[in-house]
């Protein structure tokens, strides 16, 4: 039997840990680590026109199954190009394993063609960022970067020189026990005892959740109504929280809409489950503050706590349900409900007048038409910028969707590859990538990923020619737009000619038709809608002091645009007010 070099080493590892696809671009110095990936048949090779892409579906892949997702670069620039992706990655709390090919070996700190130091260049990045400069530290060193990414929840880097990968491995590796899951984590009883007493002493309890509420929405809606707590969100929580929730009182931040800002400020007693909220400007200074968390990182660095919490927020719940005294008086509550519902129907109006008819097409009826026609389990990939706007407020989640987006790296370009990422994971699965054209303009490229390997991907393309949230924080600013116009081909024409199905949209009546025509359509497709630039309204009073990056940080709603079937949602809550 012939004796396993480095390269086939590496991959049985990434095998044995889990990882079915190595998402890349080949090169030289990956060479080795191609041609045992060829060799191997538990792990998939999928090529990908740019490295950025196969970072971003990597970490895509990761967030849908929650196990472990690799991509892998070539020497220099071929691994720089992963650096975006791996920082939305590890921003998402994404396990992803990348593999940095490096020049060889005797060349490091040399100044040869193509050198940087991946080792170091991905720290920021990533819990693990390491060397290997010799066949017998690799497979110690390979497990420590997956036990890194799996049990810290982010990205680990290993950067291998070409030569040492095509060298020799040693007879008889040990086969360490891998870590492959992550332990649920339990507060300690201090903090339960106190987190109890300030409960039961509060009159007004809110709850506002984020994306550290996945699997625990049963213990969420279980707690608000013992203690008669209005529950509030962050985008990130969305699609774990708001579905089948009779304390829903929306969304807070640069996207907030209902009462979720005024149930936060006006309560006793705040508790913070599970979001690491970036915008603090949102978040009150006048009352009692609870953060829980399975980072103890995350905890206080948005907001002064009274207490902080280290735990994931099921257990925390599961030990707070039984021991906090039922409250009674849900006057609190009912207010914040009826505020929400007032709210909603208050914008609501904004783009539901004569829609149907509306040339350019109104953004917002093009993703309320999306809602109702995709599938109730789809996954939706989300372009930074106005198409979070659009998600935010039109998606509706059930428990079964999942909305993935570069929610806290705030990337551009990221819906098309977090798509194929998606995607690879299951084939019979609804994928839809809601696109706007600067986003996929970017990285269009990767439209050919999708043909390559026939994935039905379907991207919903919002075609305003504009790049429109940078032309919002510009007006906001007081700027003239400048820098923000695309001079755009029919991405509809495009598509065909790279052999896919293409469909470009210019008035409403043709929408939902052609929407129906993409899903049906077996392979990748691509629906190019032709939507209004001027679809914002901005209020009146903002002050240029207001805009931080993406933020609008010192306004309560920024956007008025529709809510999609969040009305219904909210009058439907308003049922359970007790009349008097």
């Amino acid at each position: 039997m012939a004796k396993q070099n480095v390269a086939e080493q590496f991959v049985d590892i990434l095998a044995r840990a889990g990882v079915r696809r190595l998402y890349g671009v080949v090169g030289d110095s990956l060479n080795p680590v191609v041609d045992a990936v060829r060799r191997n048949p538990a792990i998939d090779w999928i090529h990908v026109r740019h490295e950025e892409t196969a970072a971003f579906a990597a970490g895509a892949e990761a967030q849908i199954t929650g196990k472990l997702a690799a991509c892998a670069g070539s020497c220099g620039p071929g691994n720089l190009h992963l650096i975006n992706g791996l920082y939305d990655a590890h921003r998402s709390m994404a396990p992803v394993l990348a593999l940095a090919s490096h020049i060889p070996s005797s060349e490091i700190g040399l100044g040869y063609f193509q050198e940087t130091h991946p080792d170091q260049l991905f720290r920021e990045c990533s819990h693990y960022s390491e060397l290997i400069s010799s066949p017998k530290q690799m497979p110690r060193l390979l497990h420590t970067a997956i036990q890194n990414a799996v049990g810290r929840s982010g990205v680990s880097v290993v950067s291998l020189p070409g030569d040492i990968a095509d060298q020799t491995a040693p007879e008889k590796a040990v086969e360490t026990a891998l870590v492959t899951a992550r332990p649920t984590v339990r507060p300690g009883d201090a903090e339960i005892d106190a987190l109890v007493a300030m409960i039961d002493a509060a009159d007004k309890v809110t709850l506002f959740c984020g994306s550290g509420t996945a699997g625990a929405h049963a213990e969420v809606m279980e707690f608000a109504g013992k203690i008669k707590s209005p529950v509030g969100h962050a985008l990130r929580g969305k699609e774990h929280i708001q579905y089948d929730n009779p304390y829903d009182v929306g969304m807070s931040g640069l996207l907030g809409y209902g009462a979720a800002y005024e149930a936060t400020h006006e309560c006793d007693l705040l508790i913070l489950l599970g979001t690491d909220f970036p915008y603090n400007a949102f978040l009150p200074d006048d009352v009692k503050i609870v953060q829980v968390d399975v980072r103890p990182e995350h905890l206080g660095r948005r907001s002064k706590l009274d207490l902080a919490v280290w735990g994931d927020v099921r257990e925390t719940l599961r030990c707070l349900i039984p021991r906090v005294r039922a409250k009674e008086n849900r006057r609190f509550l009912d207010r914040m409900l009826k505020k929400h519902a007032d709210a909603l129907e208050g914008v609501v109006k904004a783009y539901t007048r004569k829609v149907e008819k509306h040339v350019p097409i109104h953004p917002e009826y093009v993703a309320a038409v999306l809602d109702e026609l995709a599938d109730e389990d789809a996954v939706f990939t989300v372009d930074t910028g106005m198409c979070n706007v659009w998600a935010a407020r039109y998606l509706t989640p059930n428990g079964r969707r999942r909305v993935i987006g570069s929610f806290s790296h705030g990337s551009m370009a990221n819906a098309l590859p977090m798509a194929i990422g998606a995607q690879f994971t299951d084939r019979r699965r609804q994928v839809v990538s809601m696109s706007g054209d600067g986003g996929f303009a970017m990285l269009m490229g990767d439209f050919l990923t999708l043909v390559q390997y026939d994935l039905p991907v379907k991207v919903v393309l919002f075609n305003n020619s504009s790049l429109g949230m940078v032309e919002l924080e510009m007006l906001v600013a007081g700027l003239p737009s400048y820098g923000t116009t695309n001079k755009n081909p029919d991405f509809a024409a495009v598509a065909r000619a790279c052999g896919a199905h293409g469909v470009r949209v210019e008035k409403p009546r043709q929408l939902a038709g052609a929407l129906k025509d993409a899903f049906r359509h077996k392979g990748p497709a691509l629906v190019d809608i032709v939507t209004d630039p001027n679809a914002l309204s901005i209020p009146p009073k903002i002050s240029a002091e207001m805009v931080t990056g993406f933020a609008l940080s010192a306004s309560k709603i920024v956007l008025d645009g529709g809510v999609g079937r969040m009305l219904q949602m909210a009058r439907s809550n308003l049922r359970n007010v007790p009349r008097p």
